[in-house]
């Protein structure tokens, strides 16, 4: 009986593979042979969803009863991420590889002539100069310095002099150790207990308690520095990339923000992820401040907030900054039955009104993001990113013969329509974006017979104006490639190091991570930056002035940036 089943199911596979509706003539019968495809499209999905749940809840209970349960094990490209929705083939056009000399880029530290004996050269031997080869090497050896600090005193004074040792010699380690162990840590993604165990393989003897301070404590300097990045990163280009990944902290589920642009990275890690978080992260705040003016009030109309709670609002002070107390003060007082919800939503009308009138931090104009609830409303424009909205259709996973190859098609055009974008961003004209806007609405309005594909279309369809954004400023990208990839490396961070325990060294993270990538964008190696930095010799400026010199250089809102 089971075999006859199984036989059963197989030859309904196959003809269900051989069908092809657009085959039939009468058009009646094609209609309802793409409602009965498409119902079973929708039962399949059904049922590997309650597979899924089935599968959860047998996994669930075996953790009750003490035992394991299934495991999660994904499916990973070769270098190692998982890559099951990944259209990085499809977005990129293949270009010719050419291998570069890297000759150039290494610094000489010596030269050394190596002589053919002489006594092995024939006599008529003649001199034709050097055949000129570099190899790479490095000395890693310890330079432990007694140091013999003179000391003087003074009776008349009742005082002691004492000779100081050099910049970066604080403490018993030099500037060497500190550095080693700073790039290791962060630029290289090394454990403590790794390095602890590399630097007594090498003669350095550091307490594990010496080496967390020095990683995660008194970092005041270096903190400063990235908040310089920051603003010059800000100012650098009027759009800026977003993403958010998971974190956790003593245990404890946050956030972590990323907000980049081709010239600066910085990580930001919350507790929460919301919209007034993120906010926060905007203007490198922990106490966001509120204002009610017309701004304010254009915004509530995007929330469904009763008027008569929109009139209590004008009653309060206008056109006056409050503090987070003084604001909250005033909504008990005037609304007393406000919701939670409702609150939020005033919350962050208000928040945002403040942000954009403020001028002591530069506000950003368009997020380069996905379209996630917390992006929405915060700057004047969002650009959605092409690769996401591309992910959503790689997960759809049709059953039936004709609907993966409808779905193959749609997928061809989505990406060459993708790949006109990207050529209009080098030469933009308006005849090209009135027909790049006509042919956006051909591709996503045209009814496939691929009910899931149709409907993912029509989604696609209400986001036009934030896809199609980079048709009125060429300038912005067309993906928020880069703030993911820099989320994948904080995640990398984790898996390696699991998680930070403490406040302190969540902002020592989130400080060094900034830096290590802000570093490696403008072209400056972290460990120079790192020894140049605790040694104080002030060869590598601000990188804050780094970026403003190469946007200065680069001044039509980064354009430049490749795809």
């Amino acid at each position: 009986m089971t075999q006859k089943i199984i036989e059963s199911d197989k030859s309904i596979s196959d003809l269900l593979q051989t069908i092809e509706p657009k085959g039939i003539a009468d058009e009646s019968m094609r209609h309802t042979v793409e409602v009965l495809l498409n119902l079973i499209e929708q039962l399949q999905l059904k049922v590997k969803g309650l597979e899924s749940e089935n599968q959860r809840l047998k996994d669930e209970n075996n953790r009750l009863k003490g035992e394991q349960g299934q495991p999660d094990i994904k499916a990973k490209n070769k270098k190692g991420f998982e890559n099951k929705h990944s259209s990085e083939k499809e977005r990129k056009t293949p270009k010719q590889h050419s291998k570069g000399s890297k000759n150039q880029a290494i610094k000489i530290n010596r030269e050394e002539i190596l002589e053919y004996p002489q006594d092995k050269l024939p006599a008529d031997a003649q001199f034709k100069g050097y055949e000129e080869v570099i190899i790479q090497d490095i000395i890693l050896r310890t330079d432990n310095v007694l140091f013999r600090k003179e000391k003087y005193y003074s009776p008349l004074e009742k005082k002691t002099y004492l000779a100081e040792l050099p910049s970066g010699y604080e403490g018993e380690f030099g500037p060497g150790i500190k550095t080693l162990v700073i790039s290791l840590y962060y630029g290289g993604n090394m454990t403590q207990g790794k390095l602890l165990e590399f630097l007594e393989d090498i003669g350095i003897f550091m307490s594990a308690g010496y080496l967390s301070n020095l990683l995660i404590k008194n970092h005041a300097d270096f903190e400063t520095e990235k908040t310089e990045v920051y603003s010059a990163g800000l100012e650098s280009s009027p759009w800026q990339h977003f993403d958010q990944t998971a974190a956790r902290v003593g245990g404890v589920n946050h956030t972590t923000n990323v907000i980049c642009n081709p010239l600066y990275t910085v990580y930001l890690t919350t507790p929460k992820k919301d919209r007034l978080t993120v906010l926060k992260g905007l203007q490198n705040t922990k106490e966001l401040e509120f204002i009610f003016n017309q701004f304010t009030y254009e915004l509530l109309i995007n929330f469904p907030l009763p008027n008569k709670y929109k009139d209590a609002l004008q009653l309060l002070p206008q056109e006056t900054v409050l503090n987070s107390e003084q604001f909250h003060a005033l909504l008990d007082s005037y609304l007393p039955k406000l919701g939670s919800q409702q609150r939020t939503r005033i919350m962050e009308a208000a928040a945002i009104a403040f942000y954009h009138q403020q001028t002591n931090w530069p506000v950003v104009q368009t997020l380069v993001c996905d379209d996630a609830p917390q992006f929405k409303l915060l700057t004047d424009n969002i650009a959605l990113c092409w690769v996401h909205e591309g992910r959503h259709y790689k997960k759809l996973s049709p059953v039936i013969a004709c609907h993966q190859t409808i779905l193959k098609d749609f997928l061809d055009n989505f990406w060459k329509y993708y790949r006109k974008l990207l050529a209009y961003r080098d030469s933009p004209c308006q005849e090209q974006a009135d027909e790049l806007r006509s042919e956006f609405w051909t591709l996503f309005s045209t009814e496939s017979g691929y009910q899931q594909l149709d409907e993912r279309k029509r989604l696609t369809l209400l986001k036009i104006s934030d896809l199609l954004l980079v048709l009125e400023h060429p300038e912005l990208p067309l993906h928020n490639n880069p703030a993911e990839l820099a989320a994948r490396t904080m995640v990398q961070r984790r898996n390696i190091s699991y998680a930070t325990q403490t406040v302190e060294g969540t902002q020592a993270w989130d400080t060094f991570m900034s830096l290590v990538a802000t570093t490696r964008q403008l072209g400056i190696s972290f460990f120079e930056y790192i020894r140049d930095r605790i040694s104080q010799v002030g060869n590598i400026p601000s990188l804050a002035t780094i970026i403003r010199e190469q946007s200065a250089l680069n001044s039509f809102g980064l354009s430049w940036m490749p795809e």
